[in-house]
């Protein structure tokens, strides 16, 4: 049972990660190298990789989406570590707007403007830290969403991923509260109710016992006769 329980835990956990993950903020430091347009098709389960910014997009099954080509720094350890190497990495850059996730995104034109602002050349290179969520993948051509974009001076540039911080507090903080209310209601509810279980068991069962007790001596009455 407590196997069971630690494998449906890890799964909870595994998939609340994974989300988190994909919807918050990252923070690549890159140099674009190019942008250009392309027309994609929805039609498949792969879509729920693209966003649904209103309802006529949410019906189309093809649509042309803008894409930011770039070269990024290598990180590790989700991000947090910052490597040497360099890397391709394309984004793509659409609205969110009401929809999921969240970040009510609708200057898809202006960031797309300013992004093109930034081209530059490995002789003469422009830095800059790109915000996006989302994940690449080759095989099934997902493309994490371009949000914000911000020139630096350099690529060794020091990002505190302020937001996220923030986020993860805030939860702990939420869980711990959760956690002491149930913790409280268990005590005053639910500990009671079962301790009240537990003697009227012992009750019922020493009852029985008396009854087997008093049966088996009625039998061994019987029996001397």
């Amino acid at each position: 049972m407590r196997r069971i329980r630690l494998i449906i835990r890890s799964l909870i956990f595994l998939i609340l990660f994974g989300v988190l993950h994909y919807v918050l903020p990252q923070h690549d430091v890159v140099r674009v190298v190019n942008t250009y347009q392309e027309r994609q098709d929805l039609g498949d389960w792969t879509r729920i990789f693209w966003s649904k910014p209103d309802d006529q997009s949410a019906n189309l099954i093809n649509r042309d989406v803008q894409f930011v080509q770039t070269v990024k720094k290598k990180t590790y350890l989700l991000g947090f570590v910052r490597r040497d190497a360099e890397e391709v990495m394309v984004y793509r850059n659409e609205d969110t707007g009401w929809g999921w996730p969240f970040y009510f995104k609708f200057d898809t034109a202006s960031l797309q403007t300013e992004v093109d602002d930034l081209r530059s050349t490995p002789e003469n290179p422009k830095w800059a830290v790109l915000t996006h969520y989302g994940w690449r993948n080759e095989l099934i051509s997902a493309f994490p969403n371009a949000v914000a974009i911000r020139p630096v001076a350099g690529p060794d540039v020091t990002i505190i991923p302020w937001f996220n911080i923030m986020f993860f507090v805030v939860l702990a903080v939420i869980i711990g509260f959760i956690r002491a209310l149930w913790r409280q209601f268990r005590e005053r509810s639910i500990d009671p109710v079962l301790e009240d279980a537990g003697e009227a068991w012992d009750a019922v069962d020493a009852r029985a016992d008396e009854t087997r007790g008093r049966f088996s001596r009625w039998l061994g009455s019987w029996r001397k006769k």
